[in-house]
């Protein structure tokens, strides 16, 4: 940023961080989670097990929301109950904390930098096929089960990764498919198979695509400028997906100050809006924007 838009005293009352808040937060999402979940089971083969089944998925698939705030280490004061809740949150995504907390780290050092950003990996979004693509959420899941069997393997060679973290890169890496094996072999054992796929697999396949148009609203059509008041967008949107995405619909601000936890996030936006550059109002205005550059 060119100059600082909060003074000191209101960036240290922003920044206090709260287990209390986080607990609340993450229950309630839990709650909900669990709440989709019923109403998917009562749907489960009548014709509302469709929409059930993407209402659940969704709620599912944005476990990535605690997942984010805890490998920042802000969403609760205690370190370790950020570290086993990333956990948590990792495994049912298929996105290992230690990994994903520093390509995200690199990722703020270098948002919008298409050199050294490890989001603006590969080409951009062109066509519209490239984009559906990148929706569906396929391409993340090939690319976290290749990543999680690569590091277990040994192979960790992203030059973001530092050196003293890559054994612990592995060594989750190999707990992650482990678990994912003795969970398989159990459902299986078990006769459980079948709640495995219709309560886990098949429900967060359908809920990624709303996760991904979700994040690709974050920074795609944005400058390609170290500012990140200017190279991060904050959406205007509705109360729901404020919850569900535990406040990160005020991008630019949480850029802008990493160390801001959630729920001091709309706090922030009242200090920081005027200086913000993008601030759309809803996903759908954004990905309408999008749509005008693909061919």
């Amino acid at each position: 940023m060119a100059s600082n838009p909060l003074s000191r005293a209101e960036l240290a009352a922003l920044n206090e961080r709260s287990d209390a808040k986080g607990l609340v937060r993450l229950a309630l999402h839990v709650a909900t989670i669990a709440a989709a979940g019923a109403v998917y089971a009562a749907a489960f083969e009548t014709a509302w097990m469709l929409p059930a089944a993407w209402v659940y998925g969704t709620c599912l698939a944005f476990a990535f929301a605690p997942l984010h705030e805890t490998v920042h280490y802000t969403a609760f004061r205690s370190r370790r109950l950020n570290r086993a809740v990333s956990v948590a949150c990792g495994w049912l995504l298929v996105l290992p904390p230690r990994f994903f907390r520093a390509f995200h780290l690199e990722h703020h050092r270098c948002t919008q930098d298409p050199e050294r950003d490890p989001e603006l990996t590969g080409a951009p979004l062109r066509t519209w096929r490239e984009y559906l693509w990148r929706v569906s959420g396929f391409q993340y899941w090939a690319r976290q089960f290749r990543g999680v069997a690569r590091f277990a393997a040994g192979r960790v060679t992203e030059p973001w990764i530092p050196r003293t973290e890559r054994e612990r890169v592995v060594r989750e890496a190999r707990t992650f498919l482990a678990s994912y094996a003795a969970v398989g072999v159990l459902s299986l054992v078990t006769g459980t198979a079948g709640l495995l796929l219709w309560f886990w697999i098949v429900p967060i396949l359908l809920g990624q695509p709303m996760l991904r148009l979700y994040l690709l609203a974050e920074h795609t059509g944005c400058p390609m400028t170290p500012d990140m008041l200017e190279n991060s967008r904050t959406v205007h949107t509705n109360a729901l997906v404020r919850f569900l995405a535990w406040n990160m619909p005020y991008h630019a601000e949480h850029h802008a100050y990493a160390s801001i936890p959630f729920h001091a996030l709309p706090r922030a936006h009242a200090a920081l809006a005027p200086f913000i550059r993008n601030q759309p109002r809803g996903y759908v205005r954004v990905h309408r924007e999008l749509a005008r550059g693909l061919g």
